[in-house]
């Protein structure tokens, strides 16, 4: 028989870890809850996986269970910044590019952030670029520059 038709038990076994980033594992309280239920999720396939007998799903579970437990074990739930005077962790941060676009961020967790649903990591360019910095600030961000108009 051909080793095409031949489930590599190897490449099952073996699945890489997912990758965890060097950055502080600071997270809003919302960032802690949806690692916690992350953990919890990847605890519950990996028991599905193990009642079914479904190795692929097993192998993929438990890395997710790892690296889920990975970024519990090190996560810091950043106080909500009580001061807006300058970008922090946590804050919410309007901004007006050049081309008169506004955009409003919060500035969030690694394992948390979603841009399309407006939060970002702390650590993107964006964020760094905004962190110390006050309204009426500009920044140079994307190859252009933005003004910070408001941060709550």
């Amino acid at each position: 028989m051909s080793r095409a038709f031949v489930k590599d038990t190897e490449d099952v076994e073996g699945l890489p870890d997912r990758p965890i980033s060097d950055l502080p594992n600071d997270v809003t309280a919302e960032g802690l809850s949806r690692i916690e239920q992350a953990l919890a999720a990847a605890e519950a396939a990996q028991a599905a996986a193990q009642s079914a007998g479904d190795r692929e799903a097993l192998a993929s579970a438990r890395r997710d269970f790892r690296y889920w437990n990975a970024r519990r074990a090190t996560a810091r739930v950043a106080p909500e910044p009580s001061d807006n005077s300058v970008v922090r962790f946590g804050h919410t941060v309007t901004i007006v590019r050049e081309d008169d676009r506004r955009q409003t961020f919060r500035i969030v967790g690694e394992d948390e952030a979603e841009p399309a649903h407006g939060t970002i990591s702390h650590g993107s360019p964006l964020a760094r670029a905004l962190f110390g910095k006050g309204v009426g600030d500009v920044v140079a961000i994307a190859g252009g520059e933005a003004e910070i108009v408001e941060i709550r």
